[in-house]
């Protein structure tokens, strides 16, 4: 290169290097807003950038390794800046756009690899002719990024913030512009125009005023612009690793210049040990931790951002399994960078069980809910320090720290969990992976954090104490029916015990007196099975209406009025389980006898109504209101008769429904009622089931 275009060229970039000091100085002091951050990253990156070639130049070279990595870190700090202003540095779960993230991910790759291959010198620019046209091409790619990254912040903008970030737009687009006409033209002419390389130092620094001016409106940036620590930490971590591959790139280049035939060797050594010592780095959890207490510490004005750590707190606590003890500790334990807990619940024997713990070994130690600690966690509802309390007891007034507390390993933290100003529980967290300041602003989240996390625990609570008792109400539920069924029995039984003394040497009677127990054993049985649960599910089957009926009916005989069958239409089939239609009917029957003197009549009749079989049973007895009938009649538990249990006619409705069928009623006070029941008919003709069973003729 000639040596006045080398002296231009080092002037050049030497000047702008200035020009973004002195743009990116003010934003160290000033007050520091959501934007000021990733505008000093990239100032500061555009210094490093035009110093390393003002260097370069006035050694007289144009281009080295050195000079890659600080461009590439150029080029990667105002492509953040410009992400940055456009917003889509986004937490998971929030609601601007995701579809750019696989690409911004894909980016910072590319990012990452072309600087370790620069820091390595595998990759030079000036050797264009040696090295071939990709690390050309990338940069032409770059240029082509970054100009379509300021049109999409600009596009993206209404009317009126266009006039705060358009002067930005235009200086940044400029250096991307002008990247894009010189690798360009070497991607053409296979060389780099000594040039227009030295002239690239002036129309980057005609870009700082326009900059400036944007600067001076950026107040109008922060109505659409907000920098989450989720930005910021990534951010941080990848501008660290940069500069951190930068020094280790430097020192394995002057191993290979100085190592003789040793060079390359202990120059690809050291490469992969720094490689393998930044991955351990960025993998630790105490370095992300104490990595996001600095920037929260340096940067924000708050410790938190609330809206993502709500988000992930509600997530943590929402998440499928029954393991919610566990998740609430978590969800805890993540506000203050604890590893692990434990957690103890107040239990229905009044005391605090351990009943679930997250990382952190298992306690079996119980606290009473009368003890000291506990009046005074309920009390003052205060987050309790163990660290500050055993150095200053004083503080924390009337707490007395129970016996086993002293050997939980690396306790911290007691964080109570209240619910409606009632201690439901407490969480105990162990030592944080980075030192944490307890101020207000920290408090006050743990407690609110324990607020929601003992509302959760008690709705689990709840919905396991609900589903118990829906439990034992089916199980009441049936032992009602079996108890009304059994009802039925001992009042036929008595019936049969009561004409004994009169017909006990009747043969006939006799019979239907055997006849009558063997029927009410066999029924006791199946009531015995469904309460035991040993019985299958009902399997309906296809049932000889007329059958059924008889069967119900002749159980009845007995009774006075005595029950008359009219059969209307005997080849009616319905699908259904023989012993709880049988059961129903019953019901019916024995209501209208009930209901009717003696001197009246019972009658049940069989016909077939288009696609339905009706069962009719009509009494002339009392009758009921049109009151009685819609607000008590189907009502459970409610019943006009002294021994009555008012679950009959709720059953027979309930089943008849079950079957696609109704019950209607219909009944006149003083004259008698009415109940129509209607089951569909089945669609085969199928043979009955096994025939009636013959049934007792109790006299």
């Amino acid at each position: 290169m000639d040596v006045s275009l080398t002296s231009i060229a080092a002037y050049s970039y030497a000047l702008v290097s200035a020009c973004f000091l002195v743009l990116g100085a003010p934003l160290a002091v000033r007050q520091r807003r959501r934007h000021d951050v990733a505008l000093g990253l990239a100032c500061l990156a555009s210094v490093l950038w035009g110093a390393a070639l003002a260097w370069e130049a006035a050694y007289g070279s144009m281009w080295s390794s050195l000079a890659d990595s600080t461009e590439l870190l150029r080029n990667a700090a105002w492509s953040v800046f410009l992400l940055v202003l456009r917003g889509h540095f986004t937490a998971p779960g929030s609601r601007m756009p995701m579809r750019l993230q696989p690409v911004l991910v894909l980016g910072a790759l590319v990012y990452i690899a072309c600087l370790v291959a620069a820091l390595g010198g595998y990759w030079s620019v000036a050797q264009v002719k040696y090295s071939g046209a990709m690390p050309i091409a990338v940069r032409v790619a770059m240029a082509v990024a970054g100009m379509l990254l300021v049109e999409h912040v600009y596009r993206n903008r209404t009317l009126h913030e266009r006039w705060a970030v358009k002067f930005a737009c235009l200086g940044i687009g400029a250096m991307f512009a002008y990247d894009f006409f010189l690798y360009s033209h070497t991607l053409l002419f296979r060389s780099i125009d000594a040039d227009i390389w030295a002239a690239r130092g002036l129309i980057n620094a005609l870009t700082v005023p326009l900059i400036a001016v944007s600067l001076g409106r950026s107040k109008l940036w922060s109505s659409p612009l907000a920098v989450s620590r989720r930005a910021m930490f990534h951010s941080a971590t990848l501008f660290g690793s940069a500069i951190y591959l930068l020094a280790m790139g430097s020192a394995g280049y002057y191993l290979r210049y100085f190592g003789g035939s040793w060079g390359t060797v202990m120059q690809v050594t050291f490469l992969f040990g720094a490689l393998m010592l930044l991955a351990g780095v960025l993998f630790s959890g105490s370095f992300r931790a104490r990595l996001k207490v600095f920037i929260s510490k340096h940067f924000y004005r708050y410790n938190y951002d609330y809206r993502e750590e709500w988000m992930r707190f509600t997530r943590t606590l929402s998440r499928p399994g029954p393991d919610l003890g566990e998740r609430a500790i978590e969800a805890v334990a993540a506000l203050v960078e604890s590893p692990g807990g434990a957690l103890w619940q107040r239990t229905e024997g009044g005391r605090f069980e351990p009943v679930a713990h997250w990382q952190a070994p298992a306690l079996s130690a119980s606290e009473p809910a009368d003890s000291a600690f506990c009046q005074f966690l309920e009390a003052s509802q205060w987050v309790v320090d163990l660290h500050e309390y055993a150095h200053s007891p004083d503080k924390y007034d009337t707490l007395v720290l129970p016996e086993w507390l002293a050997g939980y390993p690396r306790a911290w933290l007691v964080v109570p969990l209240i619910l409606h100003a009632r201690l439901f529980g407490f969480v105990l967290l162990q030592n944080p992976r980075s030192p944490v300041k307890l101020n207000w602003e920290v408090i006050d989240v743990l407690e609110i954090a324990g607020s929601q996390a003992a509302s959760q625990l008690a709705q689990q609570d709840a919905a396991n104490a609900l589903m118990v008792a829906r439990q034992f109400e089916s199980f009441n539920r049936m032992s009602t029916f079996v108890v009304h069924d059994l009802k039925n029995l001992v009042l036929q039984l008595s019936l049969m015990n009561a004409n004994a003394a009169k017909h006990k040497d009747n043969p006939e009677f006799q019979a239907d007196m055997l006849e009558t127990v063997d029927y009410s054993v066999q029924k006791m049985k199946i009531m015995l099975q469904k309460l035991s649960r040993s019985e299958n599910a009902e399997q309906p089957l296809a049932l000889a209406l007329d059958q059924v009926v008889a069967q119900a009916v002749s159980l009845k005989a007995a009774f006075e009025p005595r029950p008359r069958l009219e059969v209307g239409d005997a080849s009616l089939h319905v699908l259904a389980d023989r012993e709880r239609l049988e059961r129903v009917v019953g019901h019916l029957i024995q209501n209208a006898i009930e209901a009717t003197p003696r001197t009246g009549s019972v009658t049940i009749r069989l016909l077939r109504e288009k696609a339905r079989g009706v069962i009719e049973i009509i009494d002339t007895g009392e009758g009921m209101s049109e009151d009685f009938i819609r607000e008590r009649l189907f009502k459970p538990f409610d019943s006009t008769k002294s021994a009555g249990m008012g679950i009959g006619v709720f059953e027979s409705r309930e089943y008849i429904n079950e079957l696609g069928g109704s019950l209607e009623v219909s009944s006149t006070p003083g004259v008698g009622t009415t109940f129509r029941v209607l089951l569909p008919l089945h669609q085969q003709e199928m043979p009955a089931e096994g025939g009636a069973q013959h049934a007792p003729r109790a006299a």
